[in-house]
């Protein structure tokens, strides 16, 4: 059993904040052990978006940095972090692996599989791949919605395709 966790969602030990995994974290959405900051994946980082290990600064990715670099890949190509932030990102590419899914909106084959939907009024779907999760989503898109990936930065539908899992692009 986890102890002295403060915030949700928590697993490990000693966490402050949201979503953390691992020992010691302090922030939100850390993965990997004595960060600090939010949006971690590593260990001993300082700072938020860091990938890798002691880093400090914002956005870093590797292992003992102390800088906050702008520039980063997107689409596998070189771009400006400004580029990133500055993009009109598309709605459905914010998904999540579990899902409430109401009585009405569930199938047969659902209600079979989950009989207690009748006194939860629904179930709380689990994907088991996030590809799975991105196909969902991008298939109920709004078509502004789409069009949307096809503007950001780089852009590349071969990446797209490698990254998401799929390719809805005639390319």
């Amino acid at each position: 059993m986890n102890k002295e966790n403060t915030g949700d969602w928590n697993t490990g030990n000693r966490n402050t904040g949201d979503w953390n995994t691992g020992n010691r974290n302090t922030g939100n959405r850390n993965t990997g052990n004595c960060n600090t900051g939010d949006c971690n994946t590593g260990n001993r980082n300082t700072g938020d978006w860091n990938t890798g290990d002691w880093n400090t600064g914002d956005w870093n990715t590797g292992y003992c940095n102390s800088i906050t670099p702008d520039t980063c890949f997107i689409f596998n190509k070189v771009a400006k972090f400004s580029d990133w932030e500055n993009a009109k990102k598309p709605r459905w590419l914010f998904v999540n692996l579990t899902k409430w899914i109401s009585e009405e909106e569930m199938t047969d084959s659902e209600k079979e599989a989950y009989p207690s939907y009748i006194t939860a009024v629904g179930y709380l779907k689990h994907y088991t791949s996030l590809t799975h999760a991105f196909v969902e989503s991008w298939e109920k898109a709004t078509p502004e919605d789409r069009a949307l990936t096809e503007k950001l930065p780089n852009f590349d539908p071969k990446v797209f395709a490698e990254v998401f899992g799929f390719n809805p692009f005639n390319n």
